[in-house]
């Protein structure tokens, strides 16, 4: 049975960048009719109660992990270490957001319809005609509406990895997504863990696994891969408490080569002279140096194979994934307890994996941190192209093929020419790119396009884009991206508009490697990122003088005054009619 149900804006997803977008639109627009989808059965995303476990921490920290209108409290000192604190006090904070904020005699949670996926997605006069399926039910929904938010992030759907005879197997396959909520830390009947991956989910699972007493084995691609990732020390530096504090200023934001940081005689001596750039070629040796020498991969006692952690390419390059450790006994936990192989796996049989190298590894479950896939395939891979999402480029014309061809070489000759460091990368493997980057302006809106049923500001992408601290970033293109719905951005000719994501595209691409083909990586651009979108919308209230501007941590009380300043300059319907 289908039933259609029309709102004024419609929000897709329940994590971090939905609940904020949705709560934004509603402080300058209160009476709108707002609902949120979200396919999941609880609120909170990645932060969710189902995807949390007990060695599962934040890799931001305490002033960091907020929003600007509601201060988180501080959890129990147990469960913090330098600052960072185990997850579930960030899903708790979520699920009170969703309670406390009330717009009328409805909260943020009232509006959320949780195990609703979202099947496909249909402009047709002027509407957006959501299709969606009840998770529970089965039974099918039309949702229309004339405002779109896309806020369905980057970690949703899992990647789970092709294992030949995974159907012979007797215990349970698992991603990471679903390891919270499993039971395989408890249960007598699984004694041999396996987890396959090389980031900072693998390395929780094979932490917890190993502090529940389980014989663990973990498990690294030896082919088509770009290695282990770099699991880093959180200690600070000089009066910062902590690593995430330190990448949290806007000096510290200077030392790597992008465009985010503006133009100035600083930037342009640390990244386009030889002496900048020896300067800053000496820091990130010296970073890297030292998160090498604190793990001593070659020297430190282990069990088997601990050496096969050791990153394959410079920390400045950023090709592989990796965190911030939030245990000071991880890697003598790693080390002594842990069977570890860089193999590829031929075959999977009732009780154990065979590797192309002939090693057998025995396991009654294997845990998968293989990463995620996109959450757009509700779109159609027209509607990709038209909106400058991730598509095949088989789906463009050989005109338009051509046109992003000249654009981006030319950017890409910019991108060289401005950063010399990035011209010259070490030695490493390159993932082939199958899809176009993202292209959207500002990383939330389409381009301008002859489409006209797509260039009428109806639609806009919050949190699609690869950050540290969601916190920040998705306050910001919340309110950069109502303007926009609301008609009140002033906009760059579309041509401006295209030479902005070419450059960007082309930068990401040269600055992350395999990991900026998809043009939307910001690990280290996050004050700039932020910092682009309140000056595109004359916001200057989070600026703090030019001493802590440059020097202190960007935290969430920073923006505390932003939502009075937006309404002064834009105006709002509150108080209207309520």
């Amino acid at each position: 049975m289908n039933s259609e149900r029309s709102f004024d804006i419609v929000v897709i997803g329940a994590g971090i960048s939905g609940i904020y977008a949705a709560k934004f639109y509603l402080d300058i627009h209160p009476q709108c009719r707002l609902v949120i989808l979200d396919r999941d059965t609880c609120v909170g995303g990645v932060w969710n109660s189902r995807r949390g476990y007990e060695s599962f921490w934040t890799q931001w920290t305490v002033g960091t992990a907020e929003f600007s209108d509601l201060p988180m409290s501080r959890p129990p000192e147990e469960d913090v270490y330098y600052e960072f604190f185990k997850a579930r006090y960030t899903t708790k904070y979520l699920e009170n957001y969703v309670d406390t904020h009330r717009y009328g005699d409805t909260t943020l949670r009232d509006r959320i319809k949780l195990a609703t996926e979202v099947r496909s997605l249909l402009k047709e006069d002027g509407k957006w005609m959501i299709e969606t399926v009840d998770m529970v039910s089965g039974s099918s929904d039309t949702w229309k509406t004339t405002k779109l938010i896309v806020a369905s992030g980057l970690h949703s759907i899992p990647n789970m990895p092709s294992l030949p005879g995974k159907e012979l197997f007797g215990g349970p396959i698992l991603h990471q997504n679903d390891f919270g909520s499993s039971n395989v830390l408890t249960s007598p009947d699984i004694q041999r863990i396996t987890v396959l991956g090389a980031g900072k989910s693998s390395a929780d699972m094979v932490y917890s696994a190993v502090k529940a007493g389980k014989t663990v084995s973990w498990i690294i691609k030896a082919s088509d891969t770009n290695g282990p990732g770099f699991l880093l020390s959180p200690k600070g530096k000089g009066p910062y408490k902590n690593a995430f504090e330190v990448g949290l200023t806007r000096i510290v934001a200077t030392f790597v080569p992008s465009f985010l940081n503006g133009n100035s005689w600083w930037t342009w001596f640390l990244h386009s002279t030889k002496y900048g750039v020896k300067m800053m070629n000496a820091f990130w040796g010296a970073v890297d140096n030292e998160t090498r020498k604190d793990a001593d991969f070659k020297g430190r006692k282990n069990l088997q194979g601990f050496e096969k952690l050791n990153p394959q390419s410079p920390i400045f390059w950023q090709n592989c994934t990796g965190g911030l450790l939030n245990q000071v006994d991880f890697f003598d936990t790693i080390a002594e307890h842990v069977r570890i192989y860089c193999a590829d796996i031929a075959s999977v049989e009732e009780n154990k994996i065979i590797l192309k190298d002939g090693d057998e590894v025995l396991a009654d479950a294997i845990l998968c941190g293989t990463g995620w896939v996109p959450s757009l395939q509700f779109f159609t891979e027209d509607q990709k192209t038209s909106l400058g999402l991730p598509h095949l480029p088989s789906s463009e014309s050989e005109g338009y093929q051509d046109y992003w061809k000249m654009i981006s070489s030319e950017a890409d000759q910019k991108v060289v020419s401005r950063f010399p460091q990035l011209a010259n990368p070490p030695p490493h493997y390159r993932r082939p790119v199958t899809h176009t980057p993202y292209r959207l302006y500002k990383h939330i809106i389409p381009l301008p396009t002859s489409d006209s049923e797509i260039n009428d500001n109806s639609i806009v992408f919050i949190g699609q884009v690869g950050v540290g601290d969601y916190f920040p970033v998705v306050q910001c293109q919340s309110m950069w991206a109502t303007a926009y719905l609301d008609g009140k951005l002033a906009l760059p000719p579309s041509q401006e508009q295209q030479k902005e994501v070419a450059l960007f595209t082309a930068w990401n691409s040269r600055r992350y490697l395999s990991s900026g083909d998809e043009g939307n990586n910001m690990t280290f651009e996050l004050v700039g990122y932020c910092d682009s979108l309140l000056q595109d919308l004359g916001l200057k209230s989070h600026r703090r003088g030019w001493f802590k501007d440059l020097f202190a941590p960007f935290v969430a009380s920073n923006f505390a005054g932003l939502k009075d300043e937006y309404s002064k300059k834009y105006g709002s319907d509150e108080g209207k009619g309520v």
